[in-house]
């Protein structure tokens, strides 16, 4: 399903957009533009395995950090086959429970990794917004949607606690039930881990940043003269549509999102194809180290 919607979105932007117009575009993008993009896919992806690694030392997993760089960077590999997202993150569970932790303690690493990940994203999303339309700060409106997200972004936390207050006791040993309990019991031990979880946020903060400023970057590159507070405003909500479930490394609905977000700045909709591309091309080189630990492991152990 999730290929047939990759498919057919990129099939209705062929048929609306000048795709040889994009192709040019693409392939005519600044080089030291490009280099310099592709250098700070490098950093964010250091950063990310930082963060990951900080939330395992938290809760006691014993790993060493190019262990982790090694399962982060293959699980990023694998999931560029798979459902943005989630592929990559059930791999490095499984990985991770194979290596070093119990499968409900390495299940918890990623989701707290991931939703630390998405607070982030939302919360720069707010700084764009602020920065974009200053009257937004006077808005009960995003009042109301911050108190939501907070609420959403901290729930989590909890889940064992409502879990068992709404399944009731006599079911609390069945096969499902017990797993899901393990699992929210293990994410719910990093309510006590406030400062590693305001660590791992500062960093999630930066990352985001790092790929705000990497597709300005490649914007500037294509030629674009679209305001860096724009970008603040719009890429937040592009990169979340990477991380949803629903389009098969990076291609199809992130890239129709962003064509339709531009479009207000005045980018014609072959040079923000062009963007989204790039965006989306310059990740996938980011996964590559993975491919080539995986051949290595595989090599070693042949």
């Amino acid at each position: 399903m999730r290929l047939a919607i990759t498919a057919a979105i990129l099939f209705y932007l062929s048929t609306r957009i000048d795709i040889a117009a994009t192709a040019r575009a693409v392939a005519d993008v600044s080089r030291p533009h490009l280099a310099l993009v592709l250098l700070m896919v490098g950093v964010d992806r250091a950063v990310m395995v930082l963060r990951w690694w900080l939330l395992l030392r938290a809760s006691g997993i014993v790993i060493g950090m190019g262990e982790a760089a090694r399962l982060f960077l293959v699980s990023s590999f694998v999931g560029s086959f798979t459902p943005a997202g989630v592929g990559g993150d059930a791999a490095r569970a499984y990985g991770l429970s194979r290596s070093a932790a119990t499968g409900s303690e390495a299940l918890a690493s990623v989701a707290v990794d991931r939703m630390l990940g998405v607070l982030s994203l939302v919360a720069m999303g707010v700084v764009g917004l602020l920065a974009w339309t200053p009257e937004a700060r006077s808005d009960w409106r995003l009042a109301a949607a911050l108190a939501v997200l907070l609420a959403a972004s901290v729930a989590p936390f909890w889940a064992n606690q409502w879990i068992r207050w709404i399944v009731p006791a006599h079911r609390h040993e069945r096969s499902i039930t017990r797993r899901v309990l393990k699992l929210s019991d293990a994410v719910g031990r990093y309510r006590n881990r406030r400062g590693v979880l305001v660590h791992v946020m500062a960093w999630s903060l930066v990352v985001q940043v790092l790929r705000i400023v990497q597709a300005f970057i490649l914007a500037l590159g294509l030629g674009m003269t679209v305001p860096f507070g724009y970008f603040l405003l719009f890429m937040p909500a592009g990169l979340l549509m990477l991380l949803l479930p629903v389009s098969i490394s990076g291609f199809g609905v992130p890239q129709a999102a962003i064509v339709w977000m531009l479009q207000p700045a005045g980018v014609p909709e072959s040079t923000a194809l062009a963007l989204s591309t790039l965006i989306v091309l310059t990740g996938l080189a980011g996964n590559l180290p993975g491919l080539v630990l995986w051949l290595r492991r595989r090599k070693s152990d042949g």
